[in-house]
């Protein structure tokens, strides 16, 4: 991994669990992005950890998918610090509203938390003593921020790149356009003079050119027919809810492909498939791929 200026700190979490990148400047400290609700504990400690006697300023979230800013409540209670949000999540989060907010839509989680401040694209932030600038990056989510240090080529790319793909293009599961806003934010990253990319998940890498590469080729399969998108959401999310409750009965997982509204959205607008069927294909997915194993009429998290 190319170096990391001083003031910077990465936390690389597990799947379940977004990265967090802590800054340690001179007169603020501040976190971008929090991690899932069942890890504010672990996310709190490595904070208090890194800081020592020093409070936590500011935090940061990129978008308000559920395990990126799921620690959020439990900072605020903590340290007090001002929290910052997209300027496009601000009525929802004010509202708390559950449907916009995606968490109801995904049967994940959240606990309430509120913010002092909003983050619009275009707009420069000094985290670390360093100068970022936001970046609109639609695609994965539609609201979704980057950002961006010109002075030392890093990229904070959330899950608009990773190192082989991105995050699940969830507005084409709802019938809304998302691909062609995933391309350009490939395109606008590809802009950039990027030396180091830390993403959501996974390690932070360098060599974002080869990565670019992957996540077009990835989305150029995705877009040549809808379906393959709504197969991966279906063993994205259901790896997820396996991550957090570990063991699910499959009556369950059937169930949940009848009542939460992204698994029933795909499977009856793409997949086509009776509840019961799809969940018995996506979980034997989940075990072909080593992410989950059976014990008798149970599924259990593996991997």
């Amino acid at each position: 991994m190319s170096k990391l200026p001083p003031s910077m700190r990465i936390f690389e979490r597990g799947w379940l669990s977004a990265n967090n990148i802590l800054f340690i400047g001179r007169d603020e400290t501040a976190l971008v992005d929090s991690g899932y609700v069942t890890h504010a504990p672990q996310t709190l400690a490595l904070v208090r950890h890194a800081l020592g006697e020093r409070k936590l300023d500011l935090l940061v979230n990129t978008h308000m998918h559920s395990d990126h800013c799921g620690g959020n409540a439990a900072l605020q209670e903590h340290y007090g610090c001002a929290t910052a949000i997209p300027h496009a999540e601000a009525d929802a989060v004010r509202a708390w509203d559950e449907d916009t907010l995606s968490y109801k839509a995904t049967g994940q989680q959240c606990a309430r938390f509120g913010f002092e401040r909003t983050i619009a694209p275009g707009d420069e932030l000094i985290l670390g003593d360093l100068r970022w600038r936001a970046l609109a990056a639609p695609g994965h989510d539609p609201r979704s921020l980057i950002f961006y240090c010109a002075d030392e080529g890093i990229l904070i790319s959330a899950d608009a790149l990773w190192e082989n793909g991105f995050g699940v293009i969830f507005p084409e599961l709802d019938g809304e356009s998302g691909f062609a806003e995933a391309r350009a934010t490939l395109a606008l990253i590809g802009g950039l003079e990027v030396r180091l990319v830390i993403p959501g998940h996974g390690a932070p890498f360098g060599d974002a050119g080869a990565a670019l590469s992957r996540a077009n080729a990835r989305l150029d399969y995705l877009e040549a027919d809808p379906k393959r998108n709504a197969e991966n959401a279906v063993k994205v999310l259901l790896k997820f809810l396996l991550l957090e409750r570990q063991r699910i009965p499959m009556a369950d997982v059937a169930a949940m492909f009848a009542t939460i509204p992204v698994l029933e959205g795909a499977r009856t607008r793409f997949l086509h498939r009776p509840a019961g069927e799809l969940a018995e294909w996506t979980a034997a997915a989940l075990v072909k791929a080593g992410a989950a194993r059976r014990d008798g009429i149970v599924l259990v998290n593996a991997g």
